[in-house]
């Protein structure tokens, strides 16, 4: 129980605190995004306007650019201007170069695909294009190359984004490294938090849980001397009817205290072997656990009989498991107890054993009144009961049995779990 209170406890914080960083770290990654956007825009806007020089045309051949051509460096940008029939007229003055295959790519999509800006990452590069067909187009235009009212020209601006696309870059791996040492930072500390603040809790724990098991170990001697001092009294030929019918009573309470006791000292045993400070409480055998199962099965088919149900089995053979025999027979037992208990007269009680993955997976079912919403989650809790399913004047019982399924199931590292729908029944799901 300890041990998931940490690991829940743990996973808690770190999902609190791991949801804040992220956030931070990816507002601000956002606003660097933005930040670097408008960077761009703003370079395009001005390489767009910028007027051009007498430099002669760009060579498409690569023949003015050094090993076929280069790359711009930080967010300088050129212009180029190019006519309806996608041939370069001019380019701005500028000291750097573009490569051949991506002035091409950029002329196709502007020319051709009628594309007014664009922005390709893979190849670190931005544009913005105006039209002198257009009516905001720049008016100098005309003057600076000399052409007639009828020719077109479209003037592209090319920005190169590497430096903005290696900001953006360096920042999110310096942010991952963050995140990553900040988690693994954060899961030492919680680790010793959770070791600190569940410190008070574990000794509580720990004194309730010897508070029970030395009570229940205590009350078993004057138990033992009630059972027999009635005894003595029910050999007496001598006692009146009265008297005798009162120390039947008598007996027949000693021996459910006695039943109590026992089952605290189990669900006290369990406890204990789960949390991990008695290990020697619980054996480990390798135990054929089909047979104990069926076995078990067998013996309730006559107290199905007489409950008005039948029983019903479906067990795959030669299923292993690790455990204490007698604490996994007593959680069969009380399994398919339960299930005879509340089943409905003339239906049927199924058990299924199979083994799956590694695991063996026994679930026993049975069609009666179902368990209601607000009580299942309640159902292995100790001493509960809801007036349809585990009223103790109806069936009898102190709302432990289930409590002390779940205990044996978590002393051997396993899982239970119920279901139960008008439709479909309660179905009580074992995995060990």
């Amino acid at each position: 129980m300890l041990k998931r209170l940490r690991r829940k406890f743990i996973l808690i914080v770190m999902l609190l605190v791991g949801t804040v960083l992220v956030a931070v770290l990816g507002s601000s990654f956002v606003a660097s995004y933005r930040a670097q956007n408008t960077l761009i825009e703003n370079s395009l806007a001005r390489t767009l306007y910028t007027g051009m020089s007498s430099r002669p045309p760009l060579s498409l051949t690569g023949e003015n650019a050094p090993d076929g051509g280069g790359r711009m460096g930080g967010l300088m940008g050129v212009c180029v201007d190019v006519g309806s029939d996608s041939v370069v007229l001019r380019t701005s003055d500028s000291p750097i170069y573009l490569n051949r295959e991506i002035l091409t790519s950029i002329i196709r999509r502007v020319v051709v695909n009628g594309e007014t800006e664009g922005l390709d990452r893979s190849d670190h590069v931005a544009w913005a294009s105006v039209s002198s067909a257009d009516a905001d187009y720049d008016d100098d235009l005309d003057d600076l190359l000399d052409l007639d009212d009828d020719d077109t020209v479209v003037r592209i601006a090319i920005v190169d984004i590497t430096s903005s696309d290696t900001v953006l870059r360096e920042q999110g791996i310096r942010n991952l490294q963050i995140v990553c040492i900040a988690l693994v930072a954060l899961f030492v500390i919680t680790w010793w938090l959770s070791d600190w603040a569940l410190r008070p809790v574990e000794r509580a724990w720990e004194q309730q849980r010897r508070f029970v098991a030395d009570a229940s170990h205590e009350l078993k001697t004057p138990l033992a001397v009630i059972l027999a001092n009635v005894q003595i009294l029910e050999a007496d030929a001598t006692l009146s009817d009265d008297a005798r019918a009162w120390v039947q009573s008598t007996t027949d309470e000693a021996h459910r205290m006695q039943d109590l006791v026992g089952d605290l000292l189990q669900l006290a045993r369990a406890d204990e072997t789960a949390a991990g400070v008695a290990q020697g409480a619980m054996r480990h055998e390798d135990l054929d656990f089909s047979n104990m199962v069926e076995s078990a099965s067998l013996e309730f088919d006559a107290i199905a009989f007489e409950r008005g149900c039948t029983l019903e089995t479906d067990i795959t053979e030669g299923v292993r498991v690790t455990g204490d025999p007698d604490w996994l027979d007593r959680m069969v037992r009380i399994l398919i107890d339960n299930a005879c208990k509340y089943a409905a007269v003339g239906s049927s009680v199924t058990v299924r054993l199979s083994a799956h993955a590694g695991h063996a997976t026994l679930s026993v079912h049975n069609e009666g009144t179902p368990i209601d919403p607000e009580d299942l989650p309640h159902v292995f809790e100790r001493f509960y009961r809801s007036d349809k399913a585990r009223s103790r004047e109806d069936k009898g019982g102190f709302g432990l049995g289930l409590a002390i399924a779940k205990g044996i199931v978590d002393a051997h590292g396993g899982k239970i779990s119920a279901t139960s729908t008008p439709e479909d029944g309660t179905t009580f799901t074992v995995t060990l």
